[in-house]
Formats: structure tokens, C-alpha cells, sequence
């Protein structure tokens, strides 16, 4: 264990268990693939749990050696990822991802299917040392027009959003990684996306407990290990305060209308609906206080002067009787037990399935063959244009990990050009790039976008043998020569689309 020089801080009037208790809660991030001396004087001082990025991982080997670092300095730390797959990755950030996310397997409708690509994805983390997976999201997609969910939910039925959330669990739990289930108490109803403002889901009671909750009900039945709260301000449920600060959401709700026992996770305190309302500071301390046990912070700030605060803010609502003790003493305590959990649980001996996600990616495509010939659709023999008509890509998905389908393609049909395209000469630029070439046009939620429904109209009149790989949430009606709905951006997706385009 490495000796470092002692932050006293927060124990300079004494209480060094109550500062390591503070710490214990904390699940910060840090820049960098090695771990840096900060972190590992604040795991020797008592913090529990780091959470990784994208930009802490270069590679599998990278990884493992990060992991091993940090278990060198606490053999039981936790090592948290926001690894959803599909559009949501971190282990393969630069490369897209090798599964292909929650709504493809929605569209499959296979529980075990499902089971079988959380097991993979949880044994890929489990052998690079992670062990906490902010994952998956049991949100309903019940609002289209989603600017942050879509693709990342099962679907839009509540009860088929629960079975497969209940069998991602099973999977991922199998794989001796604990499963953190998102974003309580469900944030498919929203209309804005909480890292930019707080949103707002004005359901009736009934409705939530029948349509938000129910997926929920199914991960806590399955024994998921951690739950993870939405900024979210739900009227019905608390009519001042959003999720993640309400006590009448996490301690009444949670934890005793759905008797959930486990480790309760805030979503990332630096995001805008709790930063630029409360301030992460006053944040921490309002969630602890509510009933929530670990405090996520670290998508954005990444640094020890943030650990510092936040430690220093939750010790010092405790000693001015803000914070009772016994509940920052009972979120440590949870922390402790998950990290026990995730040491001592056996994991299911099964053999590697490496090709799982490909596979679910081709079952998920569904096709609409709108050609004129009796013989349908032909496989294109030449190499083609890839038109990406590319929107603002949301913060959870970030704009550092590449889709679409031209990398696929370029490999099945050498020769493929590409250019990504956006707003109201987006067509007429798409055209001149292509010249004669056949065309791709790859769009992602078309019906949330007003300016790419335009363009594919002016492309589709120009040169209706075009192709249409809808790469988003499939809602606006097929069309093109061949539509091809991936309900997903994930690599595999574009690979599994490439193979029909090429007849591979």
C-alpha cells in the first residue's frame, strides 16, 4: 500500500470515522488511464467506489491494469462503468460497440437472448476488474420525442421493458458484476434531458405504478444489487423536490412501498438539473438525507478538489444536525456490503460467447423492401455513397464514439465514401457529394428532427433507389428502395446493416 501525506481537513475537530464514512459514499471519476496519487490517497482514507469513463480506457489490458492499481491500494474497492452497450459504451468508446443495446433486444423480444448478452457484456467487465455496472436503464420509452432515452430502453411496453429488464439483471448478476437498474423512478415520460435542465413527468399515481414503476418491481424481484435515481421532479410523487433529493421517493417509495434493501446510486451529481438548482454540495447532502447511499460525481468533474467538497459538505451537515449521522452511517454501510457482494459472489461458469451481440444485432434489423421489381431488393455489387444525415448527439451517448454503417460497408464493398451531413442544405450537399454513386442514407430518430425528415424527402424525389438505414428509434414510416430499422447505433447494428446492403 503506498504511504501518502494525510488531508485532515475534515477531522481537524475530531470524528476521522465520520470523514471516512463521508468519503465512503462518494463514487467520483478522474482523468487519465492510471490512476492518480488523489485517488489512491482517498481510497487509504476511506473512499469505496471510483467510477471510469471513456476516457480512462485505451484498451482490455489498459483496464486491467487500472483495476489491478486501484485494488493494490483497496483490495475491495468498487469499479463502476457506465457500460449499457449499444449506444452507450465506454469499453469500446472509439470503436463503437460489440453489443448492440436495450432496444434492439426489445425489438428481438427474447428474454434469454437478453440474459445471454448481459452475461458477456458482465463477463467482459468482470475480466477487466469492474464490478458495479450503472446499467440497464428500466425506463419506459413511453415519450417518442425522448430527447435522451430512446434507443437506450427496451421499448415502449411497460411489460416488455420489465421482462427483459429483469433478465439483463439476471445476466449481468451472473456474471459476478453487480447490476446498478436506471433511472428511478423512470424517465422515459421526459421531454428534456437532466444534464441540461430538470425535467418533469406529470403522470397520475395510478400511471406510474402502472407503467414507470412496474419495470422496477421486476428488477428488484430479480435482485439487483443497486438502483440508480433520476433528476427528475415527479409532482404526484413529491411536488418540490426531484428524485434524487425526495425522501418521499427513495426512503417511502423505494425502499418501502417496493421494499427494495439494496444500494441506492444517485445519477451524476454534476449534471444540470442538480448543479445549476441546488449545487453538488448542497445536492450530496439533500440525497444521503433522502435515502440515497452513494453519491455518483465525476462524468464532468474529475479532480480531488471535488472529492474534498463534497466530503467536507456532507461532515459538516452532520456536525449542524442537517444530516443525521446514523444515515450517512448506513449509506457507508451499504457501500461496504455491495463491495463484500461483488468479492465473495461466485460467478456462473459458462463458455465466452463473443459473437452474442452480432447475433442479437442481425435479429433485431427488420426490413421494408419498397422496390418495384417481383424480385425485390438486389444486393449493391458496387461500392456506394454513405450519406450520415448526423444529429447533436446527447451527452450519454457523447460524440467520440463513432456509427453508422460505412466502416461495414467500406469492408464488404471497397471503395465506400462517406460524408456526414446536417441541417437545411443537407440534401442538396449529400447529392453533390455523390455524384452517380448509389446512395445510403443513414439517419438516427428521424421523427425527432425535422430538418432530416426534410432532407431524406429532397433526396428520396432526387433518387428513389436510395437506401434508408434508420439507426435511432424506428417511428417515422419506412421508406427508400430498402428500409432498414437497426433500433440501435451500436457497431454491430451497422455491420449487421451492411451485411443485407451487400448481400453478405
Amino acid at each position: 500500500m503506498t504511504t501518502f501525506a494525510s488531508d485532515t481537513s475534515a477531522s481537524n475537530s475530531g470524528n476521522d470515522g465520520l470523514a471516512r464514512d463521508a468519503l465512503t459514499v462518494l463514487q467520483p471519476g478522474f482523468t487519465g488511464t492510471t490512476a492518480p496519487d488523489w485517488l489512491l490517497r482517498r481510497l487509504d482514507e476511506g473512499l469505496a467506489s471510483v467510477g471510469l469513463f471513456g476516457r480512462n480506457i485505451a484498451s482490455p489490458e489498459q483496464l486491467s491494469a487500472l483495476t489491478a492499481q486501484l485494488r493494490a491500494e483497496r483490495d475491495d474497492v468498487l469499479v463502476a462503468i457506465d457500460e449499457e452497450g449499444g449506444d452507450v459504451t465506454r469499453l469500446e468508446v472509439r470503436t463503437g460497440s460489440s453489443f448492440p443495446g436495450n432496444h434492439a433486444l426489445g425489438a428481438v423480444d427474447d428474454v434469454e437472448l437478453t440474459r445471454q448478452v448481459a452475461f458477456e457484456l458482465g463477463r467482459r467487465l468482470a475480466a477487466c476488474g469492474v464490478n458495479l455496472n450503472w446499467a440497464p436503464s428500466a425506463d419506459v420509452n413511453s415519450n417518442p420525442s425522448n430527447p435522451v432515452i430512446g434507443v437506450r430502453s427496451f421499448g415502449a411496453d411497460t411489460a416488455l421493458v420489465a421482462r427483459h429488464t429483469a433478465a439483463y439483471v439476471t445476466g449481468l448478476q451472473a456474471a459476478g458484476v453487480a447490476a446498478c437498474t436506471k433511472h428511478f423512478p423512470g424517465h422515459g415520460d421526459t421531454a428534456v434531458d437532466s444534464h441540461h435542465a430538470m425535467p418533469r413527468i406529470d403522470a397520475d399515481t395510478s400511471t406510474l405504478a402502472e407503467r414507470e414503476l412496474s419495470p422496477f418491481r421486476a428488477a428488484i424481484a430479480a435482485g439487483t444489487r443497486a438502483v440508480m435515481s433520476a433528476h427528475i421532479l415527479v409532482p404526484a410523487l413529491d411536488p418540490d423536490r426531484p428524485a434524487t433529493l425526495s425522501r418521499p421517493v427513495l426512503t417511502d417509495l423505494l425502499r418501502g412501498e417496493l421494499g427494495y434493501t439494496g444500494l441506492i446510486v444517485t445519477d451524476g451529481m454534476e449534471m444540470q438539473a442538480i448543479a445549476a438548482t441546488y449545487g453538488i454540495e448542497r445536492g450530496s447532502v439533500l440525497a444521503i438525507a433522502a435515502g440515497a447511499d452513494a453519491i455518483c460525481v465525476g462524468g464532468g468533474l474529475a479532480d480531488d478538489e471535488t472529492v474534498r467538497r463534497l466530503r467536507d459538505a456532507l461532515v459538516k451537515a452532520v456536525r449542524a444536525g442537517e444530516l443525521p449521522e446514523e444515515r450517512l452511517a448506513d449509506a457507508a454501510q451499504r457501500v461496504r456490503e455491495l463491495a463484500r457482494w461483488t468479492a465473495t459472489e461466485a460467478k456462473a461458469e459458462t463458455e465466452p460467447r463473443p459473437d452474442i451481440g452480432l447475433v442479437a444485432a442481425r435479429r433485431a434489423l427488420r426490413t421494408t423492401d419498397s422496390t418495384d421489381s417481383t424480385e425485390g431488393f438486389g444486393p449493391l455489387t458496387e461500392a456506394p455513397f454513405v450519406a450520415a444525415f448526423t444529429p447533436v448527439a446527447n451527452i450519454a451517448v457523447g460524440d467520440e464514439t463513432p456509427w453508422g454503417v460505412a466502416v461495414e460497408l467500406t469492408r464488404l464493398l471497397p471503395g465506400t465514401e462517406t460524408g456526414s451531413f446536417a441541417g437545411q442544405d443537407a440534401a442538396a450537399q449529400a447529392l453533390q457529394a455523390a455524384g452517380k454513386r448509389r446512395i445510403v442514407a443513414v439517419v438516427r430518430d428521424e421523427h425527432r428532427h425535422p430538418w432530416m425528415a426534410a432532407a431524406l424527402d429532397t433526396l428520396l424525389r432526387s433518387r428513389p433507389d436510395t437506401i434508408v438505414v434508420e439507426m435511432g428509434v424506428p417511428q417515422a414510416p419506412p421508406r427508400g428502395a430498402l428500409h432498414i430499422a437497426t433500433n440501435g447505433a451500436a457497431r454491430v447494428c451497422g455491420r449487421a446493416a451492411a451485411e443485407i446492403i451487400a448481400g453478405e
